[in-house]
């Protein structure tokens, strides 16, 4: 992962629906992780938010992040015109798992997604989950085997930083604290 190629996708860690996940907490706080390391880096960061006016904003914690947030009915986030030109990977967190990330992720690595834009995509397994934990790791092993990369937030920091001598890597050494 390069973090001058990567975009950083939350999907729908909203209000309404993280207090219900299994480890909703922990799942946000890794997200926040990703979202503080790509602000400093210089990492888009786009948002999805299924259906807000029932399931509310964006949870607090992230709600200054994201360039971009699209509300959406779909369960699958619309990848057309949603990424900028030039970034070639996705990093994928949010929730829930088995529906809204791992939807979005199967329509990235298919032809109805970017696939043929030549990305990758990434999913953050300590930054996605579900209401039960079985469901979060159905989703992530179909994921797997469709061909996205399964890695944790702290993998994708230090892959987007690339060496200890890197300007910001201090700063985001901090957030794993």
């Amino acid at each position: 992962m390069n973090a001058d190629d990567a975009v950083l996708l939350l999907v729908d860690l909203q209000e309404r629906l993280v207090p219900a996940v299994h480890d909703g907490d922990e799942v946000v706080a890794r997200a926040v992780r990703l979202a503080e390391a790509a602000a400093l880096l210089g990492v888009p960061v786009l948002a999805t938010e299924q259906v807000p006016d029932k399931l509310g904003p964006t949870v607090a914690a992230l709600s200054g992040h994201p360039h971009l947030v699209t509300p959406k009915s779909r369960f699958a986030a619309d990848a057309a015109g949603l990424f900028p030109p030039g970034r070639s990977e996705i990093v994928v967190a949010g929730v829930e798992a088995h529906v809204c990330v791992l939807q979005t992720v199967l329509e990235l690595l298919d032809g109805t997604g970017t696939r043929g834009a030549g990305r990758r995509v990434y999913v953050a397994a300590d930054a996605v989950g579900s209401r039960s934990p079985a469901d979060r790791d159905l989703a992530l092993a179909r994921a797997r085997s469709a061909g996205a990369g399964i890695v944790s937030s702290e993998m994708v920091l230090f892959e987007w930083l690339r060496d200890a001598a890197h300007p910001r890597f201090r700063e985001v050494q901090k957030l794993l604290r």
